[in-house]
């Protein structure tokens, strides 16, 4: 089978080379290419003939998946596959599988140093320090808060975990309760009673139709005021305009990592420039530790399907 990996994973160039060798010996060709293709047309050129594709979180569109006649496995070393179109996939009778936990604890993480960012006001003692302003500076602290988790996946459970340390009170939401939740004293409660009591929300879902707005007008206005939304999740999951009016109203607060579209954010893009709102570049999964984790999965996927079993499949 060849074998192409279209995106660089940003490993160690020796971890690439020692799985090359070891899909050559087995009689594959493995091919890698330490760049992202510039449109669609490139990609299709990578895509040639090829049996295997690794591929990251860059578009992958119905056009460059239809021109791939050979191609029966698409391994994505990402979790979420919304930027991958589902139905060319399913169309062509693609087998998709994902990389899903290996940047759990990264986005954990990056959930609590957004918290500590707005809380601490991290924005206003920038501004204090190079610009000459005088924000009060007087800031909060996680411990006591009452910490609202939508979504308990592998990583609203690692936020839990992390949370407990904090002495936080913990209500999580999920359309799934898990007994692993409850064993760690966290009460399930309904939507509404998490939007309307949490200090601090974090979201935990995928984007899917479904999803799109899960927290829209409606539940945005019944958080408590001066509430805190952190989504490290999926941009699309929430209305970013109308939250954007609300941080702007000064009655809520957030922490971003996600977006509506990748970075760079259009100067007219409502959260670029709103009020008490501390924006991250998508980097929520982006740690040496996960890379190494991601590449390691994406591997096992391979391994696997050569010896005829499919694992972290994505049914569609």
């Amino acid at each position: 089978m060849k074998i192409s990996l279209v995106n660089p994973l940003e490993i160690d160039d020796k971890i690439i080379n020692n799985h090359k060798e070891k899909l050559e010996e087995m009689g594959h060709e493995f091919i890698s290419y330490d760049d992202n293709a510039k449109d669609d047309d490139e990609l299709i050129e990578r895509l040639k003939d090829t049996d295997i594709a690794i591929v990251t979180n860059k578009v992958l569109s119905a056009k460059v998946i239809d021109a791939s006649k050979n191609l029966e496995l698409i391994d994505v070393a990402f979790t979420g596959v919304d930027h991958i179109d589902l139905d060319a996939v399913k169309e062509n009778g693609i087998t998709l599988v994902n990389a899903s936990g290996y940047s759990d604890d990264s986005v954990a993480e990056l959930v609590i140093g957004l918290t500590i960012a707005v809380m601490r006001k991290f924005n206003a003692n920038n501004a204090n320090i190079f610009d000459g302003q005088s924000y009060n500076l007087m800031g909060e602290t996680i411990q006591g808060k009452k910490f609202g988790v939508i979504g308990t996946g592998n990583i609203g459970i690692k936020l839990i975990k992390i949370l407990k340390a904090f002495d936080c009170e913990i209500l999580a939401y999920s359309r799934t309760q898990k007994d692993e939740v409850k064993d760690l004293g966290v009460s399930y409660v309904d939507l509404d009673t998490l939007l309307k009591e949490s200090d601090v929300i974090s979201l935990h879902i995928p984007n899917n139709k479904e999803t799109k707005h899960f927290l829209g007008k409606e539940e945005l206005d019944k958080m408590k005021e001066n509430a805190i939304l952190i989504n490290c999740a999926r941009g699309p999951v929430v209305d970013n305009d109308y939250l954007a009016e609300l941080l702007n109203d000064d009655k809520l607060r957030a922490g971003i990592d996600v977006f509506d579209m990748e970075p760079p954010l259009p100067e007219d893009y409502p959260l670029r420039n709103a009020k008490n709102t501390v924006l991250t570049n998508h980097v929520g999964f982006y740690t040496k530790e996960a890379m190494a984790n991601r590449a390691e999965i994406v591997f096992k996927n391979i391994y696997e399907y050569l010896n005829g079993n499919v694992i972290n499949e994505i049914k569609l």
